[in-house]
């Protein structure tokens, strides 16, 4: 979907946000010459280059990362305004049926259900939340959202989170009575909160120490499913869980949870929106994917609390 006049600011934005020609061609609905021919175009008439390229990957300039902040919004917005222009039907209507797994539901959906339902109060979003893989089109659903290293191979992705900081949390008393890990191998002394992968085993803490991506298998009283079920045992002191830092930053600046080993933090692979195909997207999931961009962008300028 490409409008005239907007074009080759779709292609530079769509480069950008998969890091890559080959993934922005195939949302486009483009060939990969067609999107390099784009970009090289664009570069050419602002006189500056907007990617670094490489064989391997493809990345912002310090110029292109200033065009792509201030130009993102505005082409959003023109785009939408497009589209309702030419479909005649300023009011989208209708349900839009998606695939989550819960984390991924909170971290995407939670920011922007007001902003939702306030622009589209026609929609109605019946969003299904399973750790199981799914056929979202045999089953009925306009799209799924999924971590980025659970994404199925012949889906087109569209980024929602690029990474996802972890943090290692505590009741705000939990240490009044010992000292706090001060190197992640010191967790191995304590009782910690463990979350399960969708196969069923716990999953392993994830650090970044001397350079280098560690895993450690830590053990305590609880594993848990849930995310919820995590911040509550935390809160009732019950040990020390790692979570992404987004779900419990609220509970952190209050006071009623600490952090540690903040020096040693690692991310996980961040969250897509996957669909079937690359034309005839409705409305009401373009739509989605534009007000889920807009909150992340805001959240993004804001300095993130630790």
């Amino acid at each position: 979907m490409q409008k005239n006049g907007l074009s080759e600011f779709s292609v530079i934005l769509a480069v950008a946000r998969h890091q890559g020609f080959r993934r922005a061609a195939a949302e486009l609905d483009m060939s990969v010459t067609a999107v390099s021919n784009a970009v090289a175009g664009l570069e050419s008439r602002l006189g500056v280059r907007l990617f670094h390229r490489t064989t391997r990957s493809v990345s912002l300039t310090e110029a292109g990362q200033r065009f792509v902040s201030r130009a993102e919004p505005a082409v959003r917005q023109l785009l939408e305004a497009m589209d309702a222009a030419s479909s005649g039907d300023t009011l989208l209507s209708g349900t839009l049926r998606i695939n989550s797994s819960l984390g991924a539901a909170l971290m995407v959906f939670a920011p922007v259900f007001r902003r939702f339902t306030e622009r589209y109060p026609a929609i109605s979003l019946d969003i299904v939340t399973e750790g199981r893989r799914v056929d979202i089109i045999s089953e009925g659903f306009d799209a799924g959202i999924r971590p980025d290293s659970r994404l199925p191979q012949d889906m087109i992705a569209v980024p929602l989170i690029r990474e996802i900081p972890l943090v290692v949390v505590a009741s705000a008393g939990y240490f009044d009575q010992s000292t706090p890990p001060q190197s992640p191998t010191e967790l191995l002394n304590f009782p910690c909160i463990r979350s399960r992968l969708p196969g069923g085993l716990p999953s392993g803490w994830h650090f970044w120490q001397n350079g280098q991506p560690l895993t450690l298998d830590v053990s305590g009283p609880l594993v848990l499913d849930s995310p919820q079920l995590m911040l509550e045992a935390v809160k009732q002191g019950c040990g020390i869980a790692q979570v992404p830092q987004w779900y419990v930053a609220e509970e952190v600046l209050a006071g009623r949870l600490v952090t540690v080993l903040d020096n040693y933090a690692a991310t996980l692979p961040g969250v897509s929106l996957y669909y079937a195909g690359r034309r005839h997207i409705p409305a009401a999931l373009k739509a989605l994917i534009t007000i889920i961009h807009e909150v992340n962008d805001e959240q993004n300028r804001q300095p993130r609390q630790r």
